[in-house]
C-alpha cells in the first residue's frame, strides 16, 4: 500500500510537503524523504516521536542509537511505516537537527493503492518556503500557585552550606 502524508513545519506560515511512500518502507526512509523535500542536508540528529490527537510527544524512534546499550530504544532503520502508522494512528512528530529544533507535525492523510509507473517515495506538493532560521521555540512550565519561595527553603539551613570543605567528594563521587 501507499502511505499518503502531509507534513508541517510547526511555523505560523503555511509551510509543508505531502509525500507519498510505500507501508513497508522505513522510518528511516521517509526521514530522508522529509530532509529531501524541505532541503536540508540530513547529516543532523532526528526522531521521530508518536503522537496522540492533541500532538501529545510519546515514544522516541532514534536515527541513531547514542544508548551505548544502556536501554533499549527503537530505531528508524528497523521499524517499517506500517508498524506505526494506520488508519487509526496516524500523527507523529518528527524533530530535525536537535540543536536547532525544526519541528514537524506528520500526519497520515490517505492510504491507497500504487500506482504503475510511479516511483516511490514521491513528494506530491510542496507549500511554502523553509525559513532560514528555525522558529524560535519556547519552553515554559505550568505555574503552580501553591508554592511560594519558603516552601524551597523549608528543610534547608544555610549552615549547612558554609563550608564546603567538611564534604568529602572523593568519598560520595559517582
Amino acid at each position: 500500500m501507499i502511505f499518503k502524508f502531509r507534513i508541517i513545519l510547526d511555523i505560523l506560515d503555511d509551510v509543508f510537503r505531502d509525500i507519498e511512500i510505500r507501508d513497508t518502507d522505513t522510518l528511516e526512509d521517509f526521514h530522508n524523504s522529509i530532509t529531501q523535500a524541505f532541503g536540508f542536508d540530513g547529516t543532523e540528529m532526528a526522531s521521530f516521536y508518536k503522537s496522540d490527537d492533541e500532538w501529545n510527544q510519546g515514544e522516541e524512534f532514534l536515527l541513531f542509537d547514542m544508548s551505548e546499550g544502556q536501554k533499549s530504544v527503537r530505531m528508524m532503520n528497523e521499524t517499517a511505516l506500517d508498524t506505526v502508522f494506520s488508519r487509526e494512528n496516524t500523527k507523529m512528530i518528527y524533530v530535525y537537527d536537535f540543536f536547532n529544533m525544526w519541528t514537524f507535525y506528520v500526519e497520515l492523510a490517505d492510504i491507497t493503492e500504487p500506482q504503475d509507473g510511479q516511483d516511490y517515495p514521491n513528494l506530491m506538493f510542496a507549500q511554502g518556503h523553509l525559513p532560514e532560521h528555525p522558529p524560535e521555540k519556547e519552553f515554559t512550565a505550568e505555574k503552580l500557585d501553591e508554592l511560594n519561595d519558603e516552601s524551597f527553603e523549608d528543610g534547608f539551613d544555610d549552615q549547612d552550606f558554609e563550608n564546603l570543605d567538611d564534604f568529602d567528594f572523593d568519598q560520595n563521587w559517582n
